[in-house]
């Protein structure tokens, strides 16, 4: 009997008993809820949660913002100084790209992004495991952890500026602990979240530490890492806006940060826009791993 066996023989569910009495109604729920009745087919009529997926739905919201936008715009609604019109936006974009400096600037925060998220996910992955298959790892790991989370990580900005200076070291730190607190915090909850039968499982089938980590743990642990991705990546993109300000000779924050002295809201728009579309591609990305690899769950989102 293999591991995945006894997990399906767990998660199984019994097969509904028929009362007696023929009424069709199954033993232990109430009146009408029963598929063969007439109410049972009135509740598969009227569907609830969300319904079913609209085409293009997420793309309703950043629509209609568009269009106010670019009316408010047309109509004299909207003080150019304050914000520019999207044509204008688009045409400085353009102008950006033919000249190449919005390629440089992205490449610069694309790859202090990429790196303090590489290295806060791993920090975060491994201190989770520490923490969530070792009581005294977690009494260890936690504590430190918890009073990560409840300051601020702006609020540490100063104090890693008289640690490790303002040049790239310290943005890709700064980033780095923006992202091992949500990794740290949703796979250490998948780990203690996992079904005790199955470590009993496990442990009757005297499966080996390996086969533990791989069968039971991993799988168990990753819906809540996949999660704290999601979050992450957020959390990357937000501490990069900041540190990007700081001492910074390139990267979007210091265009924008650039533009805001000479008081050029088209660029700061630009910037603005390219932070979005990165953060949500990204995002976008883990939603869709998340999908492919948690394909054997039904949710509302299905």
């Amino acid at each position: 009997m293999s591991i995945e066996t006894g997990i399906r023989g767990i998660g199984a569910e019994r097969p509904a008993e028929t009362p007696p009495d023929g009424s069709g109604r199954t033993a232990g729920k109430p009146p009408g809820r029963w598929s063969g009745g007439p109410a049972g087919g009135a509740a598969r009529a009227k569907r609830l949660g969300p319904g079913d997926k609209i085409p293009f739905g997420l793309a309703i919201g950043p629509a209609l913002l568009l269009l106010t936008w670019s009316v408010g715009a047309a109509l004299g609604w909207i003080d150019p100084r304050v914000l520019s019109a999207p044509w204008t936006v688009v045409g400085t974009a353009r102008d950006l790209i033919a000249g190449g400096e919005l390629q440089n600037h992205l490449v610069t925060s694309a790859t202090r992004a990429l790196l303090g998220l590489v290295t806060g996910v791993a920090a975060g992955l491994v201190l989770a495991v520490v923490a969530g298959l070792s009581r005294v790892g977690e009494g260890l790991v936690d504590g430190p952890m918890q009073i990560n989370r409840a300051v601020p990580n702006l609020a540490l900005l100063p104090l890693l500026i008289l640690w490790f200076g303002i040049g790239e070291q310290m943005k890709v730190i700064t980033i780095a602990l923006a992202v091992v607190v949500p990794i740290y915090m949703h796979t250490h909850n998948g780990l203690r979240a996992i079904d005790k039968r199955y470590v009993e499982l496990a442990e009757t089938l005297r499966a080996g530490r390996a086969e533990f980590l791989r069968r039971v743990v991993l799988p168990g642990a990753l819906p809540g890492f996949l999660l704290g991705m999601r979050f992450a990546v957020m959390s990357a993109w937000l501490s990069l806006v900041v540190v990007e300000q700081v001492n910074a000779t390139s990267g979007i924050g210091y265009m924008m940060t650039l533009a805001g002295t000479y008081g050029q809201t088209d660029v700061i728009i630009v910037g603005l826009v390219v932070y979005a579309a990165l953060g949500l591609l990204l995002d976008g990305t883990v939603r869709l791993v998340q999908r492919r690899a948690l394909s054997w769950r039904l949710t509302l989102d299905d």
